[in-house]
């Protein structure tokens, strides 16, 4: 399985793990040329951002620490214009890591935030 196959599947069952959690999956793999989203969801009237970090093995440490403050900052850029082009000026926003390792799935709710960025 090629890398690339490796980290979609991860994002296809993050996809259906946050569906059967109640959110209601927006966008994957949204692209800008600031960078791109897993995915888009939402979750009540919050609109929560997901970075999908999929391993083999925790040996070189825990997934969600290779979203570095340059990803993030690409992230939350890349989240600024999804609110934009939709018109979502007043929704509560979130950033989540799904870290996904054999037999694991761990969802981390608000992972980081915005207030660095801008």
């Amino acid at each position: 399985m090629s890398r690339k196959t490796f980290g979609t599947d991860g994002e296809f069952d993050t996809g259906d793990y946050l569906k059967t959690h109640g959110y209601e999956v927006l966008a994957m793999n949204y692209r800008r040329p600031t960078g791109e989203i897993d995915l888009i969801a939402r979750q009540g009237k919050t609109l929560v951002f997901v970075e999908v970090k999929r391993r083999t093995t925790r040996r070189y440490g825990a997934p969600a620490e290779a979203v570095t403050p340059a990803k993030r900052a690409r992230i939350v850029r890349t989240a600024a214009l999804y609110l934009q082009e939709n018109r979502l000026d007043d929704v509560p926003v979130r950033f989540d890591i799904i870290e996904i390792t054999p037999g694991q799935f761990n969802h981390i709710e608000a992972a980081f935030d915005a207030t660095d960025i801008f």
